[in-house]
């Protein structure tokens, strides 16, 4: 996508807000009138200052000055009255449509396949959701409001100007047409820097989030103080682009005061030489001075707005950037149900490479039929392609070739809920959420009741470390699982997938993480859980899969054998080489009448 800031169109881009901004449009035309109201309120007041001074002053009688300054009071009235009301429609409306973008950005953000997150960093995401929202709630909440508010008291003004004294008038113009050649050159450079400025924002926040995420490994390799130093110089190098996009501002509203108040001294002084030849009455000039100032403020202030509209143009094309972003894996315009029953998973000839590795293949004609109930394993060094099939059958991906069906209904047909609703993953690296014990388990089924969630975590042997939690079920489990170990955590993941109840069951090594006894209880209830249910389990350790229906062997994506774990030692030269790796380099032979104990042994 081409750099949007070398776009002519400054700030085009916020036009693209309008589908947001339209839902609201009854409040948008009440937050108008209060915005006419007070704008027509504030050109008001010179008009009775005119007469106060020509009429009230002038005349000496008591009852005309004390009506005129009557009138001064209501028309400030009206203008509070109008102002109040303008702030706060506009407020609520700057909230309400930040809100609606921020959840438009993240809905479209939990649509997007890993392959989005291989490319971007989840921090840049958040920089986009946070910092960008908030530049656009600045605009639409305040700016665009001031910006029109004062357009409308320029016009009036200028106006009013031309009404009260055409000649003076004419020199006020002109100043203002000198003034709009900065406004629009340094407001193209300020978009160009604030562009720049959230994308040095973003880099630091992404780093930010990396490093803070990866906390024990950082301190176990000492290296607070290098990642100290690496963010504080994405943040200088923020700040410097920030702190030039401020003096290109600082420039610009500088050049606009000195211009137009230079024009307005200059004006008055012509103004002050009329009153004393008899050619203006003196509240004629006072008038004049405040519609004047009201003019001259009200440019200044526009070109304070509108270096806020460049700030939130660039901060808009981030976000229509993220929000324009598609991802590969769609789910079907028309989806068919997934059947409860039938032929169970089959591979029908699958290749498959990474897209941020596309040369090189990780899965390379692939055909495996896995029978309903079945319980397989895939063991094979590491880049076998194990883990591809579970993120393949997931569709977090989509193979570029080839298929893979579930009971004879191709997986892209099927759609992502009714797909993933059927599939329960417990993975080597598992995920606890920032909440309850309860919230984690219950999480693949929200709807659960309590003795549910507990049949579930008794299951997976969870159930005697939970109730010696403080709060039990009910015990805050910190960001990431914190106060867990990390066999603790395996054990409310394996409950998690338990309590869903789901017919087809993927298992990335799950009891990697467990101490010998937990690891024996486990795999107990993880066998129980797997009865009557189809179950792909990846395996590291081979003695966790002895007792599968069928081993599969992969070796660079492709099946090399398969078989009983004795058969296999025998016929595949890679799985007996693994086996002697893991049970102590034992010959074959010795390594199957191992196995025989073990299995006793376990009995």
């Amino acid at each position: 996508m081409p750099d949007a800031a070398a776009s002519p169109s400054r700030v085009a881009p916020l036009f693209a807000l309008l589908p947001f901004l339209r839902p609201y449009a009854g409040r948008w035309a009440l937050a108008f009138l209060a915005l006419v109201t007070s704008a027509s309120a504030t050109l008001a007041l010179p008009v009775a200052f005119k007469y106060l001074i020509d009429r009230g002053f002038a005349s000496g009688e008591r009852t005309h000055i004390d009506r005129y300054f009557i009138a001064l009071f209501v028309v400030s009235l009206i203008l509070a009255g109008a102002t109040a009301l303008r702030f706060y429609w506009v407020s609520w409306l700057g909230e309400r449509v930040t809100a609606d973008l921020r959840r438009a950005v993240y809905d479209h953000v939990m649509q997007m396949s890993p392959q989005f997150f291989e490319t971007t960093q989840t921090g840049e995401v958040l920089s986009r959701i946070t910092t960008d929202t908030t530049l656009i709630q600045t605009v639409v909440g305040t700016s665009l409001s001031l910006g029109l508010r004062n357009a409308l008291l320029m016009v009036g003004g200028v106006a009013m100007l031309v009404t009260t004294s055409p000649v003076l008038s004419g020199y006020i113009i002109a100043t203002l047409v000198v003034v709009v050649a900065p406004i629009v050159i340094f407001g193209r450079r300020v978009r160009r820097l604030s562009r720049a400025s959230q994308d040095k924002v973003a880099n630091a926040s992404a780093l930010a989030g990396e490093v803070l995420n990866a906390m024990p490994t950082v301190q176990s390799y000492t290296q607070e103080a290098f990642e100290t130093r690496r963010f504080g110089g994405a943040v200088e190098a923020a700040f410097e682009t920030a702190l030039t996009r401020i003096r290109a501002r600082a420039a610009l509203t500088a050049v606009v005061i000195v211009f137009v108040f230079a024009a307005i001294v200059f004006v008055l002084w012509l103004g002050a030489q009329a009153v004393l030849a008899g050619h203006m009455t003196a509240g004629q000039l006072s008038q004049f001075i405040l519609y004047a100032v009201f003019t001259a403020g009200a440019v200044g202030a526009v070109a304070e707005v509108w270096g806020d509209l460049q700030r939130a143009a660039g901060a808009t094309e981030r976000i229509l950037q993220l929000l324009a972003a598609r991802s590969p894996v769609a789910e079907a315009q028309t989806t068919v149900p997934l059947p409860a029953r039938g032929e169970g998973i089959r591979f029908e000839n699958v290749s498959f490479s990474y897209p941020s590795r596309p040369g090189i293949a990780t899965l390379s004609g692939f055909s495996l039929d896995v029978r309903p109930g079945e319980h397989v394993a895939l063991v094979g060094p590491s880049g076998a392609g194990k883990t591809t099939l579970f993120q393949l059958l997931l569709r977090f991906y989509d193979p570029q070739s080839g298929s893979i069906l579930i009971n004879g209904v191709p997986t892209r047909d099927v759609s992502f809920a009714a797909l993933r609703q059927a599939i329960g993953v417990v993975l080597q690296e598992s995920v606890i959420f920032s909440g309850s014990v309860l919230d984690n388990i219950r999480y693949g089924l929200p709807d659960a009741t309590l003795a549910q969630v507990q049949r579930a975590a008794e299951m997976a042997a969870a159930a005697g470390f939970i109730e010696a939690l403080p709060e039990g079920y009910d015990t805050f489990l910190g960001e990431r699982g914190v106060r867990l170990s990390g066999g603790q955590r395996q054990r409310i993941a394996i409950a998690r997938a338990i309590l869903k109840d789901p017919p087809i069951l993927l298992l990335d090594e799950a009891t990697s993480a467990l101490d010998a006894a937990s690891e024996r209880l486990v795999q107990t209830a993880l066998d129980n859980a797997a009865q009557n249910r189809t179950t792909l389990v990846i395996a590291h350790r081979l003695a966790t899969v002895q007792q599968a229906d069928r081993i599969v062997v992969l070796d660079q994506g492709r099946i090399v054998a398969q078989g009983r774990h004795t058969e296999l030692l025998q016929s595949s030269p890679l799985y007996a080489q693994l086996a002697a790796l893991q049970f102590g380099g034992l010959p074959a032979a010795a390594v199957a009448d191992e196995t025989v104990r073990d299995n006793v042994g376990s009995q």
